[in-house]
């Protein structure tokens, strides 16, 4: 009698698809807008800039209502918010435990914090070309007004400055975030950060002669601080920049990257 073997059939397993960049970042996108909170912190950079805008056209000397008299009120609550926005685009996923179910359905973790990040810097730029739309209108308005003479006195690389210091801003709410993955614990960092550390090395360099020479080289703050001036940064001072945003902002970056994705998701 033959013997008939049977052979099982190859299983072919279908490899799961990788998640481009590009939809991980329409994904953060929609998750910075969904919530409530969300919904209202993004609302607030507009209404922000609408009061300020309202605050400079009744209280600032007619002489002084320009369009850079209304870009520096606008700037201030932005430069708050912008941060506290990416602040809470990475520690979400921590404190409302969804880190599980987003790390579940992309367990590249890498790929999710650079569609985070990508998101992130988004939405500052956007809201900072907001900030200057309405403060355009605002300046216009408040000359119409006061019967002044409309002056426009900020120049394109004066407006692209004041950009890059706000997503800079934003950046280093977004390394707080990575870093610490707590909202509370990064939003009291990012305004020790922001408050503090700025009147200490202030204070330093009032007092000590050594440190006044050092400051532009090891405070992050002062060296951003830079781009807000109408004057065009010097080498000297791209290059304060570039050596205080490795010292604040790319090496804690790699830290908080290198602890989240080897960090416990609960």
């Amino acid at each position: 009698m033959s013997t008939i073997t049977l052979e099982a059939a190859p299983e072919h397993r279908v490899r799961p698809r990788r998640m481009s960049i590009a939809h991980l970042t329409t994904v953060e996108l929609r998750k910075m807008f969904d919530t409530r909170s969300g919904f209202w912190l993004m609302a607030s950079i507009a209404i922000a800039a609408v009061l300020a805008t309202t605050a400079a056209i009744i209280f600032a000397p007619e002489d002084e209502l320009t369009y850079s008299t209304f870009a520096s009120a606008i700037g201030i609550p932005i430069a708050i918010i912008l941060p506290m926005i990416a602040i809470l685009s990475v520690t979400s996923e921590w404190s409302q435990r969804s880190g599980l179910t987003t790390f579940t359905l992309v367990p590249h973790r890498h790929s999710v914090v650079i569609a985070k990040g990508i998101a992130s810097i988004g939405v500052g730029a956007v809201s900072v070309l907001l900030a200057f739309a309405i403060g355009a209108v605002g300046n216009v308005v408040g000359s119409a007004i006061t019967g002044v003479d409309t002056v426009w006195d900020a120049s394109v690389r004066e407006c692209l400055s004041i950009i890059l210091a706000n997503v800079l801003g934003l950046l280093i709410g977004f390394m707080l975030g990575v870093l610490i993955r707590n909202s509370p614990g990064a939003l009291v960092a990012y305004f020790i950060y922001s408050g503090v550390l700025p009147s200490i090395f202030a204070m330093l360099a009032a007092s000590q002669d050594w440190f006044r020479e050092l400051q532009p080289w090891v405070s992050f703050s002062y060296a951003q601080g830079a781009l807000f001036d109408t004057a065009a940064l010097t080498s000297t001072e791209w290059a304060q920049l570039g050596v205080t945003g490795i010292l604040w902002l790319l090496i804690p970056m790699g830290v908080g990257v290198w602890l989240l994705m080897r960090s416990e998701v609960k």
